[in-house]
């Protein structure tokens, strides 16, 4: 029997790998001969990078860099076997690595990411995939346009400042000084979100407030982002802001798909593509795929969504979604062709407990779907 393991991450307790070693220790308790793939999974969010670099057999690159806050951290990105650099905003920009009472939706930048990039172009790196999601910025990219020699200029010509909120003043952005390994670098932005750049359904609006932003906040961020379109229509001639999915990661998008070579995507796409995820499953008798949460928003593009409408194309194989719970909304799901969904947790327990014990839970779930599974051959 030949299955196929694809989760994404259960997050804040295991990795996606964790997640796949542990769903395999739990096929192979009922099922030891079975021939197991192991497929880690991402949707361009947290873990996109562990998720490659073990599917793909890649390595990690740790370099100096700065926070959100511009606070001297370490932060690494991903190197995969054919010199695709794997970069996700989180890993500098990231809303996690900011204290709760320290979250400043205004002042803090995506510089971070940016020098990340700027490390890997230096180095050869011609392709990447930059996974957006988990950030706590609201700035447009600009602080990632600034390490990689653009300027952002008010009326007068002085240089901004950090921070979204600056962009409000923002008149011209000058791209004389941009490093030219950028010219021949292409990117692939990897998204699970929609949102435009400004709007009741852009960055400020929907994703500031949970990045420390009080009403007063969001709509200076609106009404800067706002002008920050306006700027890149007048210099591109295109309608950038409007475009779907440049809200995403407080509107990262936005200049890389006005002045780089880049294009914009779903991120769980992105991920099976680039895993060969088409070729590995062919002929396999089973998926097992699953997330830390599986509700409503899992069927909006998420991984245990990405994973079984792109194993259907290949036949009717059978999909088993394991999450660490099932919420709100989880049935979504069957109507895409996941055929059954199990939670790993089966009692009564605190979110800290089922967090200690996610591996043995997630194993645990997964030797009870084979039982399931076994029981037409009995």
């Amino acid at each position: 029997m030949k299955i196929v393991i694809a989760p994404d991450s259960f997050k804040g307790s295991l990795s996606a790998p964790e997640v796949a070693r542990a769903m395999e220790r739990g096929v192979k308790r009922i099922i030891p001969a079975a021939e197991t793939v192991l497929l880690p999974m991402a949707d361009g969010g947290e873990g996109t990078v562990d998720a490659l670099v073990t599917a793909m057999g890649g390595r990690l690159v740790t370099v100096p860099a700065h926070d959100p806050l511009g606070r001297e951290i370490n932060a690494s990105y991903g190197i995969l076997p054919d010199n695709t650099a794997v970069i996700e905003t989180a890993a500098a920009s990231g809303l996690t690595l900011i204290e709760k009472e320290k979250r400043d939706a205004i002042h803090a930048s995506t510089f971070g990411t940016g020098e990340l990039i700027r490390d890997a172009l230096k180095n050869g790196a011609k392709k990447f995939i930059i996974g957006l999601g988990g950030s706590a910025t609201t700035d447009g990219g600009m602080g990632i346009a600034k390490a990689l020699g653009f300027k952002f200029l008010d009326e007068k010509g002085a240089e901004l400042n950090e921070g979204g909120a600056e962009l409000k003043k923002l008149s011209r952005i000058d791209r004389s000084g941009v490093i030219p390994e950028t010219k021949e670098a292409v990117f692939q932005l990897a998204s699970d979100v929609k949102n435009t750049l400004y709007g009741k359904n852009g960055a400020a609006c929907v994703f500031a407030p949970q990045k420390g932003a009080n009403a007063g906040d969001v709509a200076l961020l609106d009404a800067a982002l706002k002008n920050y379109g306006d700027v890149l229509l007048k210099q591109t001639s295109r309608d950038i802001a409007n475009l779907e999915g440049t809200g995403a990661a407080g509107g990262i998008a936005s200049v890389f798909l006005a002045f780089l070579n880049a294009s914009l995507g779903s991120g769980i796409d992105f991920v099976l593509d680039v895993t060969d995820f088409d070729t590995k499953v062919k002929n396999a008798d089973l998926v097992i795929t699953g997330e830390g949460r599986i509700d409503a928003q899992s069927a909006c593009g998420k991984v245990p969504y990405g994973v079984t409408k792109r194993t259907k194309r290949h036949g009717n194989i059978p999909v088993i979604a394991i999450g660490g719970s099932l919420g709100d909304g989880y049935e979504e799901l069957y109507s895409v062709g996941v055929d059954a969904m199990l939670s790993s947790v089966n009692g009564i327990c605190t979110l800290d407990e089922a967090m200690k014990s996610a591996a043995f839970n997630v194993e645990r779930a997964s030797a009870d779907a084979m039982k399931f599974v076994l029981i037409p051959r009995k």
